[in-house]
């Protein structure tokens, strides 16, 4: 399962979950492969894992055309090795009110956090299935099973996604492929969630321990998935910090 040879291709991998997951998953004894929109964007990444001897990648891709994904897949698996793992982490947490909700906007975000989930998924069960074996993880939210207000576009979108991920586990656990649906139903301590702290007015150093979820317990929960025997398969693991209200 650690084969150095062994790739995780981590899809929609930006600064924070999917930095993470890279950093664990090359700890774990893989090749990573990082696929984001612009994959310059995680070159200090790169050299960081690669200083520490591991081997690491980085790609350019849209997850929501087609055609890139296809040859991204394609281009791992002869120029890099096996697809072993392969996450889907793209989002597109958008909020806005109804009213104010586009057609374009809508579509946007079920473009990008649900179709763009099945191409990927899709193109790794090509290559996995052949095989018998793999993992696939697909990044969820509260999102995905409770729409709030202004999230109509965003919980649509991950709804769907959490659709597809089910019926890709249905279909693909007989065949030896695991597919896992992490819901993360919770803040994520991350820059980008402190930044929105900031703009209501709130200061991230002061909030209550523990209130946020970190990057590298969402990525040791995806390895605790991955590294699950198949005779107790988790399909889908809510994660969400002690304080947190459900």
């Amino acid at each position: 399962m650690t084969d150095k040879k062994q790739v995780a291709l981590l899809v929609g991998a930006g600064d924070a979950i999917g930095a993470a997951v890279a950093r664990r998953f090359a700890q774990g004894g893989y090749t990573v492969c990082i696929a984001r929109r612009e994959a310059g964007k995680s070159a200090a990444l790169v050299d960081q894992l690669r200083a520490q001897g591991h081997n690491v990648h980085a790609k350019s891709t849209d997850a929501r055309n087609e055609e890139e994904v296809q040859r991204l897949f394609r281009t791992v698996e002869e120029e890099i090795g096996p697809i072993a793992v392969c996450l889907f982490n793209a989002g597109s947490n958008v909020q806005k009110p109804l009213l104010e909700t586009t057609e374009k906007l809508f579509f946007k975000a079920w473009e990008l956090a649900c179709c763009a989930g099945f191409l990927v998924g899709r193109e790794a069960a090509k290559y996995m299935v052949p095989r018998g074996a793999g993992t696939m993880l697909f990044t969820g939210a509260t999102a995905s099973v409770r729409g709030g207000s202004g999230f109509a576009a965003f919980s649509a979108a991950k709804f769907g996604l959490r659709a597809v991920a089910q019926s890709m586990a249905r279909e693909l656990g007989p065949k030896n492929i695991h597919v896992v649906h992490l819901l993360i139903d919770a803040g994520v301590d991350s820059e980008a969630i402190h930044e929105r702290m900031r703009m209501r007015g709130l200061d991230p150093a002061a909030r209550q321990p523990d209130s946020l979820t970190t990057t590298a317990s969402i990525a040791e929960a995806y390895w605790f998935a991955h590294a699950q025997k198949r005779d107790g398969w988790t399909h889908e693991l809510d994660l969400r910090p002690a304080a947190e209200k459900w």
